[in-house]
């Protein structure tokens, strides 16, 4: 079983930026596609970007295309996320995860091991 922790989330103003790394145990990581997904109070997680096993294929969800781009380091088993001009609507507990595949998906079924989260509250 690959545990997933994730790290980098915190407190910071409208138009700021943060960067979310996401550290994976095991020999799996590697040859998998990961994600990121997030979930607001009230609402459902939603994805929010994932990158296939190699790193050379991206893909996003409309709301944070241009502002957000995911990135993985296979030989340190660790995938992160850039935040740019961050909007008070980003605010949630970002979460990483292992898909089940070496390909993208957008659906939270398609992934095997998921991290505890980690909050990011951008103030307006």
């Amino acid at each position: 079983q690959v545990q997933l922790v994730e790290s980098g989330g915190g407190l910071v103003q409208a138009g700021g930026s943060l960067r979310l790394s996401c550290a994976a145990s095991g020999r799996t990581f590697s040859s998998r596609a990961m994600g990121w997904f997030r979930q607001a109070p009230g609402k459902e997680r939603e994805f929010v970007a994932a990158i296939n096993w190699t790193g050379d294929s991206t893909y996003y969800a409309d709301s944070v295309k241009g502002r957000f781009t995911i990135s993985r380091d296979n030989a340190k088993n660790t995938v992160y996320l850039q935040m740019n001009s961050l909007k008070p609507e980003d605010t949630a507990v970002y979460y990483c995860a292992l898909d089940f595949r070496r390909t993208i998906h957008t659906v939270p079924d398609e992934y095997d091991s998921w991290g505890q989260g980690t909050q990011v509250t951008v103030s307006s």
